[in-house]
Parts: structure tokens; C-alpha cells; sequence
């Protein structure tokens, strides 16, 4: 067994191989943290989900030039934000600007994607206004 430390340490890779089959292959532990309850807007409390908070930036995402890597890294610099927190709860909008902090560095197509969305716009005024903001 080859064991080692990511480059910025967040988890351990371990290479195994199968004492039945000789096949090898890879494992990676990360600490098992607790991060805050979500408050959705009417009031109901979720646990947070790391892969709805994927699943929804790969949304915006789709079909842009951004990379996998690119994603990951995102998610652990909100990931990285809610726990520094150290909040036991935290409104959904709260991580909703967090993802459009993280999209707005990444695509700004996947920005404006999202936010029109999360922002649940009424008219066209509105995304105008947004499209402006991103150009400046």
C-alpha cells in the first residue's frame, strides 16, 4: 500500500491492491467534518449535500470550457467558507451567493445562468441589468 497527502492536505490517497483479485487501485479518505444545516426559504431545515451543491453548478456549467479541477476547487472554497463559519445553521441564500462568487471567477455565462435563476427574475429589465453588470 503507497500512501500519501494531497498538496493542500484536505485528504489522504491511499493505492491498494485486492488480496483476491491482485487488481489495484485507488481510495481517498477526507475527515469526516459536520457542516451547518440549511434553512431553505420556507423555513424547512435539509442537511447540507455536497453533491446538490455540484449538481447545480454543473448545471450552470454545462457545456463550458471549465474543468473538472476547475469545479472541485470551487466547491472546496465554499465548502472551506461554511465551515470556517462555524455556524450551525445558515440560510440557503447565503451558499447561493457563495456559488455566484465561485461561478462569476469561473464562466461568466455559468454566472449569469445561475443567478438568472437563483435570483428568479420577473423580467427582462432585470437579466439586462445583470448581462450589464458582468460586462463592466
Amino acid at each position: 500500500m503507497e500512501t500519501r497527502v494531497a498538496e493542500d492536505g484536505d485528504f489522504i490517497r491511499r493505492r491498494r491492491q485486492c488480496a483476491s483479485c491482485e487488481k489495484r487501485f485507488t481510495t481517498y479518505e477526507r475527515p469526516d467534518v459536520t457542516f451547518p444545516a440549511i434553512v431553505k426559504k420556507d423555513g424547512r431545515r435539509i442537511e447540507y449535500e455536497r453533491a446538490k451543491l455540484l449538481a447545480s453548478m454543473n448545471l450552470a456549467l454545462r457545456k463550458r470550457p471549465v474543468s473538472i479541477e476547475q469545479v472541485d476547487g470551487a466547491v472546496e472554497r465554499i465548502e472551506e467558507k461554511l465551515l470556517n463559519l462555524g455556524l450551525r445553521e445558515l440560510p440557503s441564500t447565503r451558499i447561493g451567493e457563495l456559488v455566484m462568487r465561485e461561478l462569476k471567477k469561473l464562466d461568466k455565462v455559468a454566472y449569469v445562468r445561475f443567478a438568472s435563476v437563483y435570483r428568479s427574475f420577473e423580467d427582462i429589465d432585470e437579466f439586462k441589468t445583470l448581462v450589464d453588470e458582468v460586462r463592466r
